[in-house]
């Protein structure tokens, strides 16, 4: 899973390898449900350059929610989606049979671990997942847009995909003892052009848990309340 993550304040590691990126200004502190964050997408028409990044809502609305009602309640359940039903899923079936992959730049992302829940009132600690090397990471996740039929504003948001980590060296330590053990899918810098330009039937081939080495853990403990979601910028 992931339950919010802090994005990666510079994406030329993208740039590196998909060609020059349209600036977005997302915004470059933690990320939650709700918020907005600068997602990487497969860029339409001509040019030098594979992707542009855009703002996106954390938390996916698909293209057929009928009011903002609805769109707020599901967008609330769809900030990760499991690889593994992605592709049936009504939230999630076009998205993925349309190929609207997306690359989310990370430096960090945070999960609870109840490991220490006895001695913290039976609460969990969150704690930072990153790579060992200290550098920023791209996730795969789906986007969609959804238009406001009673304002006619269009809303861009995305998910962020998840493989199995059962067993998992790093991940096996976040959630609970009983839960099954999920993590985002991160794709390595060399397949970044082929993740966005992937058919649905390749998209399957990426769907692997990172090695335990490449990343390193930390408790990381959040010391404020979540403020409200701020305005979300459109697609």
């Amino acid at each position: 899973m992931c339950i919010n993550f802090r994005p990666a304040a510079n994406p030329a590691f993208l740039a590196e390898r998909l060609g020059p990126l349209e600036p977005s200004l997302g915004h470059l502190e933690d990320i939650f449900p709700g918020y907005s964050a600068p997602v990487a997408l497969r860029r339409g028409g001509a040019g030098n350059s594979l992707a542009a990044l855009r703002p996106a809502q954390f938390g996916l609305v698909p293209h057929w929610c009928p009011d903002a009602a609805q769109a707020r309640d599901i967008s609330r359940k769809t900030y990760n989606a499991r690889s593994e039903t992605a592709a049936s899923k009504p939230s999630f079936r076009t998205a993925w049979a349309a190929r609207q992959w997306v690359l989310v730049p990370m430096q960090c992302f945070f999960e609870p671990s109840w490991e220490d829940a006895a001695a913290n009132s039976g609460r969990p600690t969150r704690w930072r997942i990153a790579r060992a090397d200290g550098q920023p990471f791209a996730v795969a996740g789906l986007w969609d847009r959804w238009t406001d039929p009673a304002t006619g504003s269009v809303q861009g948001s995305f998910t962020v995909l998840t493989v199995n980590a059962d067993g998992h060296a790093v991940m096996g330590r976040m959630h609970r003892p009983d839960e099954e053990k999920r993590m985002p899918v991160i794709v390595p810098p060399a397949h970044y052009a082929d993740w966005l330009q992937a058919s649905p039937q390749q998209a399957g081939a990426f769907m692997r848990a990172a090695p335990a080495e490449d990343l390193v853990a930390a408790a990381a403990p959040l010391d404020r309340a979540v403020p409200e979601a701020p305005n979300l910028s459109l697609f």
